[in-house]
């Protein structure tokens, strides 16, 4: 047995291996590690090895080069520490990064010269798609698609939940229960305002969690809060709205949408309080899209003045359009009740389980006063004819039966243990920033120091290159704004939120900022957290 497994090692080193014509043969005596790391990270560097490609299981490339195992995994490692590959468990190990792209893409001298010269290997070239291009001051509509078909091997962007802990038991007990019910006609056109069973669940649950009281005739079911955007920029242009104004900072994403069908979006002040409504009294603007329950980006809950002036705002003749953006996510505090339920005939309500579930079942709601029903269900009609019915029935039997109630209860505690990590790592590895918000949601905004030295997006930029992908503050920003960072935290565990904001605070530092010393005060500045 012994001398088979000889000569199968001697096979595989005259004949090398497939992969990458790699041939251990090559390698100096005693040097096979450093040889095959080296290989592999010239691959990846030339673009042989592009990002997302898998590469072979550390025992099928042991056994073509005939070496131990201990190389391969060992010459794995490496890249891995170098934030060029990934582990994806039975996805394999994967490409992630540009092999030494820390330095050649960074577009901030403070940054590029902190990077030591022997960091960057002579072969290193830039990528196909150069994180700077993704990272730009003006984002165009495509750059969330980019964003997202961007590998990384730590994802703090924001606004994804926990897509682990989706309940699959619960959802397939369900379907599999609404199957059997199902007659034949059930499988024919539904009614484009969505099914009844879920307008009916989707009516039980505002009332329950989030104070609204709706029939579920007025309930539309639509394809995610994004569509809900849509058909209410195509309806408010029917009735001469043209303007609405957006929060500042506010989402991109958001912004975009409703751009895409209106002539204007007027940016609004955000403050502590949440937007400012003498400021959005001065635009003139007839609407105005909130994320009132936990703005977004800045994470502040509407003030109760703010939020009564607002309100008066509306009933003399303003329209609200209310993202409830992951209102259901609360760790430390009473529920805020939505707008919608104060004031229904002036509130346009969106929500979805985008950030309850999980965001590719494209499902969520919406509720709009009587006056543009009409128009609304019209945009929806001639959009799509309803959304796909059997995932309707399947979530409103979760609704129904106190699944998804039980479901929100467990992300809550684990998406409460991953802020606490977050915030634990920001204390050490970036404690010159300043974190904003009320502990809820499944983000955290985070701004940093005038005296930075660079951009956030050139910030977020050298964070891709190290394997770690997040948004800069700055694109969700018209108005003047300190340079910052918007993290998601849900989705990730929280070692490797550790790790991944320890390479933002590794980045800030070789940016060329060092806290002022303050009397008494220790260097390295303080941290506030509101």
């Amino acid at each position: 047995m012994n001398r088979s497994k000889d000569a199968a090692a001697e096979r595989s080193k005259e004949t090398g291996a497939d992969f990458l014509q790699l041939d251990a043969a090559e390698a100096p005596p005693g040097g096979l590690t450093d040889w095959l790391t080296g290989r592999l990270r010239e691959a990846v560097a030339d673009g042989r090895l592009p990002a997302g490609s898998r590469l072979p299981a550390s025992r099928v490339l042991a056994a073509e080069l005939g070496v131990s195992r201990g190389v391969v995994t060992d010459a794995y490692g490496r890249l891995a520490e170098a934030g060029q590959l990934a582990g994806r468990g039975r996805g394999g190990t994967v490409v992630v990064a540009l092999a030494g792209a820390a330095a050649p893409v960074l577009a901030t001298p403070a940054l590029s010269a902190a990077v030591p010269p022997a960091a960057v290997p002579p072969a290193a070239v830039p990528p196909a798609r150069p994180a700077p291009a993704l990272f730009r001051a003006d984002p165009d509509p495509e750059v969330f698609d980019h964003l997202r078909g961007t590998p990384a091997r730590i994802d703090l962007t924001p606004g994804v939940p926990d897509l682990a802990a989706f309940p699959r038991a619960a959802w397939l007990r369900a379907e599999r229960a609404v199957l059997d019910g199902l007659a034949a006609a059930d499988l024919g056109y539904g009614d484009v305002r969505g099914a009844p069973a879920l307008r009916q669940a989707v009516a039980h649950w505002l009332a329950r969690n989030r104070g609204v009281r709706a029939d579920p005739d007025e309930v539309l079911v639509v394809a995610g809060t994004a569509q809900a955007l849509a058909l209410l920029g195509r309806a408010l242009g029917r009735v001469g709205i043209t303007e609405v104004a957006v929060e500042d900072p506010g989402s991109l994403g958001a912004r975009q949408h409703l751009a895409h069908w209106l002539a204007a979006t007027p940016p609004v002040p955000v403050d502590g309080e949440g937007i400012r409504v003498d400021a959005l009294r001065a635009t003139g603007a007839p609407a105005v899209l909130l994320t009132p329950a936990h703005q977004y980006p800045t994470g502040v809950v509407l003030g109760g003045e703010r939020r009564r002036e607002l309100l008066r705002w509306a009933a003399d003749g303003g329209l609200v359009i209310e993202d409830d953006y992951d209102a259901e996510h609360r760790y430390d505090r009473a529920p805020v009740p939505a707008l919608r339920a104060e004031l229904p005939d002036r509130v346009c309500y969106a929500g979805s389980i985008s950030k309850l579930l999980a965001p590719a079942l494209r499902t969520g709601w919406l509720l709009v006063p009587a006056p543009l029903r009409a128009a609304v269900l019209d945009a929806k009609r001639f959009a799509d004819l309803g959304n796909p019915v059997l995932p309707q029935l399947v979530l409103a039997r979760l609704m129904e039966s106190g699944e998804l109630d039980r479901h929100l209860r467990l992300l809550r505690r684990s998406h409460r243990r991953r802020r606490d990590a977050v915030i634990a790592a920001i204390r050490t590895h970036l404690p010159t920033a300043t974190v904003h918000g009320a502990a809820a949601g499944l983000h955290l905004m985070l701004t940093l120091p005038e005296e930075l030295g660079c951009s956030d997006t050139e910030l977020a930029t050298a964070a891709l290159a190290r394997g770690v992908k997040v948004q800069p503050l700055s694109w969700h920003a018209r108005l003047p704004y300190p340079p910052g960072l918007v993290l998601g935290y849900a989705a990730v565990p929280p070692g490797a939120i550790t790790e991944g904001v320890a390479v933002l605070g590794e980045l800030v530092r070789r940016a060329g900022f060092s806290p002022p010393r303050r009397s008494g005060a220790p260097a390295g500045g303080r941290r506030r957290t509101r």
